[in-house]
This record gives structure tokens, sequence and C-alpha cells, in this order.
């Protein structure tokens, strides 16, 4: 029984890396007593499949993971269960079965991802961001020069920005996720911030993961779904 499992990581848990994150998931497990499933071999481990790993210093109540069990049980329960062994800073939100037909692990399915971002008391600019931000939005091409393990070129970022806009308390954005295309929030601010001809404070931003998405659309067309509504409840 594949169980997909839905939590928030706040407070000062935004601290903890995500291998951490998962060595406390696998203790929490433990702990709560859930049936679940093991690797064979000579080292059997936990069959677990984390969906895009969330930057340190970054809260988030949209984070993803599913879990094999060995035998069904009411996904209520679930989350009751691993609940009542979290610690202050992480939550449970939900748990679902995800069936046969849509069981590719949660890291394959991620596509995109909302972010909220704030600036700290202080570091927000002097000008009109909230308006300059749509004007931003609306550029043909944003290009950035982007850097990876191996190497740093120019890439236009413009097509992996679904949506960005200013927010009551920020800006919103909804950016490419996942292992092909994956979009940070900070380089959409330090992208924008040089388009203003103005220099992003270090440590200026507060980023928030709202939702991780998987695309279900056909071949060249984009629909994006919650992780969370390819699974169901088990009473």
């Amino acid at each position: 029984m594949k169980i997909r499992i839905k939590f928030a990581k706040e407070g000062v848990m935004k601290f903890v890396g995500h291998l951490d994150v998962m060595r406390y998931f696998q203790k929490a497990i433990r702990r709560a007593q859930l049936p679940i499933a093991y690797s064979e071999g000579f080292s059997p481990h936990m069959l677990l499949s984390f969906a895009s790993p969330l930057g340190v210093g970054i809260t988030s109540t949209g984070e993803y993971f599913d879990m094999v069990l060995t035998e069904s049980m009411a996904t209520k329960e679930i989350v009751e269960r691993l609940n009542q062994t979290m610690v202050e800073g992480m939550r449970v939100i939900s748990a679902r079965h995800v069936p046969d037909g849509k069981a590719s692990k949660a890291m394959s399915l991620v596509s995109g991802a909302d972010y909220l971002v704030r600036f700290r008391e202080g570091t927000a600019p002097d000008w009109d961001y909230p308006e300059k931000i749509a004007e931003f939005s609306n550029l043909p091409e944003i290009m950035v020069l982007r850097k990876t393990k191996r190497s740093e070129k120019m890439t236009d970022i413009r097509p992996w920005i679904y949506k960005l806009e200013a927010a009551k308390d920020g800006i919103s954005m909804q950016l490419s996720a996942g292992s092909v295309s994956n979009l940070k929030p900070e380089l959409v601010m330090e992208a924008f911030f040089s388009w203003m001809g103005a220099e992003l404070p270090p440590y200026a931003l507060l980023i928030h993961r709202e939702e991780v998405y998987a695309d279900i659309g056909e071949e060249g067309s984009l629909h994006l779904v919650p992780l969370e509504e390819l699974g169901e409840e088990v009473e």
C-alpha cells in the first residue's frame, strides 16, 4: 500500500537540512509503529521517496514523501499516529493512498511549486515593487546567469515562471520544479532586482513554499495538480 504524506516544516525546523528530515521521519515512522515495508538485500532500508528537497532556511506547508506499508491502514489513523511523534515545527497535514495507476515516485512527478516571498524587516526596496513586479512578469524573456555544479550559462528563465504577482504580504510565484528545470525563487528575485538596476540585499528574503505540483497535462499542455490530489483517503 503506497501512502503519500503531506507535511509542514516551519519555525526553527527550517534550519534542518533535507537528509536530517529524512532521518527524522524514519524515526517518527518507527515511533508511530507503522507497518513500513523494507527493501530486500544485505542492508534493508525503509521504502521512502521524498519529493523535491527544500532548501535550508525555507519554510513550507507543502512538503511530500511516499512510503510503502505492508498492510492497509486508515489514512486518518496514519496522520494521527505520526502527529503524536512530531516535534514543534513539524506537522503532518494529510495522508493519501496512491492507487497503482498513479503510483510513480513523488520525486519523479514534481513539475511545479508555489512560493510566497517576503522581505525581512528593513530590507524591502523603497520603490513600488508591486507595480514593478507586474511589469517584470510581462517581459518576453528574462536572461540570467544560471550556475550548476558543472557549468555556468545564460538562460532564459521566463518559460519556467508560470505565475508571478504581488500578494498582500509579499510576492507570490508559481515556478517550474523537478529534475529537468528547477527554478529557485531566489534566482527570480535576483533577476528582478537586476532588471530594476538594484542589488538584492543579502539575507533579505523570507521564503515559504506553499505547494508542490505534478503535471498531468497532455504533451505540450501544462496542467498542474497538487501531489496530494493524486491520492485518496482510506477509511
